[in-house]
C-alpha cells in the first residue's frame, strides 16, 4: 500500500491575484465603498498621496500598508502580495454600484419625463387657447 503525503495548503500555494498593488488597494477601496478622498482623511495623508499609491507611482509605507489594510479589511500580505483573502464584498460592491447606477438613470429620466409633460401639458393649453380664440373671431 502507497500513501503519499501532501503538503498543507498555505497562502503560498494559492493562485496570486496578477493585480499590481496599487490596484488591489483601489479595488479594495471600492468594494468597502470609500472615495480616496475619504480613504486619505481617515489614514491622514493627501487625496495626492492615496491616488498615487493606486496608479503605481509609489507605494505605501509598512505603518501606512497596516493601516490602509485595517480601513479596507484585507490583510497586508493580499495588498503586497496579492496573496490570501481578498476583499469579501468586491463582487457585491461592482453589482451594488451597476444597480445605484440604474437608479440614478432611473430616476433622472423620471423626472425629465414629468418635466416633458408639464411642457407638453402646456402646448396644449396654448393651443386650445388659440382654437378658441380663433372660433370667436369667426363668430363676430
Amino acid at each position: 500500500m502507497s500513501s503519499t503525503i501532501s503538503e498543507p495548503e498555505t497562502i503560498w500555494s494559492e493562485t496570486r491575484d496578477r493585480d499590481s498593488i496599487g490596484g488591489r488597494i483601489r479595488r479594495a477601496r471600492e468594494a468597502v465603498g470609500l472615495s480616496g478622498a475619504q480613504l486619505a482623511r481617515r489614514l491622514g495623508v493627501k487625496s495626492a498621496t492615496v491616488n498615487a499609491w493606486e496608479t503605481g507611482r509609489s507605494e505605501p509605507r509598512a505603518n501606512r500598508l497596516t493601516m490602509l489594510a485595517g480601513f479596507l479589511a484585507v490583510s497586508p500580505t493580499w495588498l503586497l502580495y496579492g496573496l490570501g483573502d481578498k476583499p469579501a464584498d468586491e463582487t457585491l460592491s461592482s453589482e451594488l454600484s451597476l444597480i445605484a447606477a440604474s437608479l440614478k438613470a432611473l430616476r433622472e429620466t423620471h423626472d425629465r419625463t414629468g418635466e416633458t409633460i408639464e411642457r407638453l401639458e402646456a402646448q396644449i393649453a396654448r393651443l386650445a387657447d388659440q382654437a378658441r380664440a380663433g372660433d370667436a373671431g369667426d363668430t363676430a
